[in-house]
């Protein structure tokens, strides 16, 4: 099986030389999540950082076109380097887009590089899912069927946001944000949730966190004590 380098905004000399299984071996959680069957409202959008959110590099410096798949979940630049998603973020996308959560997606990102980033969501496909016999692609799940579409250059968060609520129709109180960095809380001036991503990006544990703090914001569980895991200090964008 194919090894993808992470990359590492602070790399350490382990964080170098380790790699990471391909994200074909993505895990899932053993049981349903609880939160998809404890009949709590769900956000009706979840937007999505690129950029050490749903991918462990900076789309603009650690890429060097062209890119080209050497599997359906990994691919390859011109130096040989290979990128991957996150382990989690294939399965987790696969159950945020299906019908059983009724959830849209979409991905808001101050990448410069916004044709990059399309063709590698294009190039990327989701385990286990297929459109006309193939593996569904990544991009797929933000701009087909729910999908609420992607938001990809530089600018504030809160103009992400304001194109997305103008295309969709709907409120901020409604949308969870999963982003890694701390100065795009502003989008929580507006009434979007915004939960913070460690140094693992997106998983199933900041997934679960996300949606609990959603909860809490809308008053459907009690708030729990300030500070813990939405305090973590971001880097660049």
């Amino acid at each position: 099986m194919a090894k993808v380098k992470k990359l590492s905004k602070a790399p350490t000399t382990s964080d170098t030389a380790s790699t990471t299984s391909a994200a074909s071996s993505s895990s899932a959680p053993t049981n349903t999540p609880s939160w998809l069957t404890d009949s709590l409202p769900l956000p009706s959008l979840i937007v999505l950082d690129l950029d050490y959110t749903l991918w462990p590099f900076y789309s603009d410096i650690h890429i060097s076109p062209p890119i080209r798949a050497i599997s359906p979940f990994v691919l390859s630049d011109r130096n040989g380097e290979h990128f991957s998603l996150y382990p989690d973020v294939p399965a987790i996308l696969r159950l945020l887009s299906s019908p059983q959560c009724n959830i849209r997606l979409a991905v808001a990102s101050k990448s410069p590089v916004c044709d990059l980033c399309r063709e590698v969501l294009k190039s990327l496909r989701l385990p286990e899912t297929e459109i006309r016999g193939q593996p569904k692609r990544v991009i797929d799940v933000f701009t087909t069927g729910g999908g609420a579409g992607l938001e990809i250059y530089e600018t504030s968060k809160l103009r992400h946001f304001e194109v997305i609520a103008k295309r969709t129709g709907l409120r901020y109180e409604d949308m969870l944000f999963f982003d890694d960095e701390r100065p795009n809380f502003e989008v929580e001036s507006v009434g979007v949730t915004m939960k913070l991503v460690g140094r693992q990006g997106l998983c199933w544990e900041e997934l679960e966190r996300g949606i609990k703090l959603w909860r809490e914001r809308k008053g459907a569980v009690p708030a729990a004590a300030a500070g813990g895991s939405n305090s973590h200090t971001g880097g660049r964008r």
